[in-house]
């Protein structure tokens, strides 16, 4: 089984935040997990929610402030195994191009 989560872990400061963003993202690497960083958040992949549960809990914890904002949103599929890449790749081929507006 994958489970797919997006992860948003930011100090709740009017700063900038990336110093302490890096170091919720630079937690994850104790943990049995791939992830992909975006301007929004962390997409996560783990095997089971046991080490999705706690690679999120160690990127919020990471975060250094007073005040700390998470957001987790899973899709735990328990019928079958779909990583985040084929989650994309289905929505390309619907569309017949990549699901982006631009070349990177």
């Amino acid at each position: 089984m994958t489970v797919v989560a997006l992860l948003s872990v930011a100090p709740v400061i009017e700063d900038s935040m990336a110093d302490e963003v890096a170091k919720a993202v630079d937690a994850l690497e104790e943990y049995d997990v791939t992830y992909e960083t975006n301007p929004m958040g962390t997409v996560i992949e783990a095997e089971t929610t046991d080490e999705l549960f706690a690679a999120a809990q160690a990127a919020h914890d990471a975060v250094d402030a007073d005040r700390v904002s998470t957001v987790l949103k899973i899709d735990d599929k328990r019928t079958r195994d779909i990583d985040a890449a084929e989650k994309v790749s289905a929505v390309e081929e619907q569309l017949g191009r990549p699901a982006r507006n631009r070349e990177e």
